[in-house]
């Protein structure tokens, strides 16, 4: 079974209509360590030590955020900037993370047809978050494709707020009794365009 780490981070929870529900989910499922950063760190003084020994004892770290100003809230970066250190996560004694599995998962209050070259936003949403594939390359882990929950703010009001809730739940089940098709996943644009062709067994 595959240890799957969720490192959460929403400013605004109080205003969360998808993000939260889907954070709480997750805590529900086996396998599965939720971490709500700006709870465990409201003054950003991050203990590089526990969240070092954290990262060593989970196979597949997923960064879980909407989408602010192209990336993710602030205390994502100051996270990354102090415990991905040099002669831990990349160099030359940098290991500690080779191997592992690393994605987004994000929510967006556009449209999926505003995240591509001809849309509003110039640029398929896994280009906007190159910094983090770029990052996962550095340390050498394996980059999946973003888990997109897209038109995020319209949910509640179409009542599809209980099916993502359900669909992400899903999808990290499987993720933790690896029935997910990395290689597919990796190469992916998203996870949410074609959901059920990462599944291997029973959901594919």
């Amino acid at each position: 079974m595959a240890r799957v780490l969720t490192l959460f981070a929403h400013p605004r929870q109080d205003r969360s209509e998808i993000n939260w529900p889907m954070f709480e989910a997750a805590q529900t499922v086996e396998g599965v360590t939720c971490v709500d950063l700006y709870a465990r760190y409201p003054s950003f003084e991050i203990n590089i030590a526990r969240e070092q020994s954290s990262l060593l004892d989970h196979d597949v770290i997923i960064f879980q955020h909407p989408l602010y100003w192209y990336s993710a809230p602030a205390i994502i970066k100051e996270w990354m900037d102090l415990v991905l250190e040099y002669d831990f996560a990349y160099g030359a004694e940098g290991t500690a993370l080779s191997g592992k599995v690393m994605f987004n998962a994000v929510s967006c209050g556009t449209a999926r047809s505003a995240y591509t070259v001809k849309g509003g936003h110039i640029a398929e949403l896994r280009t906007l978050l190159m910094p983090f594939e770029r990052t996962a390359d550095l340390c050498n882990m394996r980059y999946l494709a973003p888990y997109a929950t897209f038109s995020a703010g319209s949910l509640r009001a179409e009542n599809r707020v209980k099916e993502t809730v359900s669909q992400w739940h899903s999808f990290l089940t499987a993720l933790t009794q690896d029935r997910i098709d990395l290689d597919a996943a990796a190469n992916a644009l998203t996870l949410t365009d074609h959901p059920d062709s990462f599944f291997i067994g029973e959901n594919a």
